[in-house]
């Protein structure tokens, strides 16, 4: 087993539960377009792919007119905006695992496809007690995962090999960015998706408990404490 020294986290699905905020934001939009609403579990195979891919596929078949997708993208995000909080929270194990990949120095950072604005307010929230190496979210100068762009800018950052990370996520676009960026690819089964479509699209392996992803990960021996000059 090769043991890695750094971790690239997915959010939404991965670290934080974010799916009723998500489904619940875009179903008002609907409804005050006179458009059908979706149950929350819907948007397990709606999320995942940014902003206007959700509003694309949160929309009925036929209304999918550019001009109607624009509109409806502006008025998720201003929803989404005030309502991101509601009820999104960190999945259980996830302080347990942060807390222990921080005392091990393990490098952290995170890369999602929600906006860039909105990722750093949701880490700053919800994560404040670690620090991350790297917090990413959309933007226009970089192409959205499963492009592994984001993914290699991470590891120039760091100054790290892609072949240093562990790449923890929970949908078939997490799995392609891993292994497109050379990155050793983990489905997390708490997530969004299912564990054969993490496998069909790439997982090197499964957890089905954030604490799983430990021995994946080169534990650092810690240093000896000297006095005077001498090994005690």
């Amino acid at each position: 087993m090769t043991l890695h020294k750094c971790v690239l986290f997915d959010l939404d699905g991965t670290l934080v539960d974010s799916l009723a905020d998500l489904a619940n934001s875009m179903n008002r939009v609907l409804t005050r377009q006179g458009l059908p609403p979706h149950p929350v579990q819907a948007y397990r195979y709606f999320v995942g792919n940014g902003i206007t891919t959700l509003v694309e596929r949160a929309l009925p078949m036929g209304a999918q007119q550019q001009e109607l997708v624009q509109d409806c993208v502006q008025k998720m995000r201003q929803e989404y905006a005030v309502h991101w909080a509601d009820t999104t929270s960190p999945y259980p194990g996830i302080a347990e695992l942060l807390d222990t990949l921080a005392t091990q120095e393990i490098q952290m950072a995170i890369l999602s496809n929600k906006p860039d604005e909105l990722t750093q307010e949701i880490v700053r929230t919800l994560l404040p007690k670690w620090n991350f190496a790297a917090v990413a979210g959309a933007r226009e100068t970089i192409p959205k995962k499963p492009d592994p762009a984001g993914a290699l800018r991470i590891a120039n950052l760091l100054h790290r090999e892609p072949a240093d990370f562990l790449y923890l996520g929970d949908t078939n676009t997490d799995m392609q960015t891993a292994r497109a960026a050379k990155m050793f690819a983990v489905g997390a089964l708490w997530g969004f998706r299912t564990a054969e479509e993490l496998k069909e699209n790439g997982a090197q392996a499964l957890i089905s408990g954030p604490m799983e992803l430990c021995p994946w990960l080169l534990h650092h021996t810690p240093k000896p404490k000297t006095h005077h000059g001498k090994l005690r």
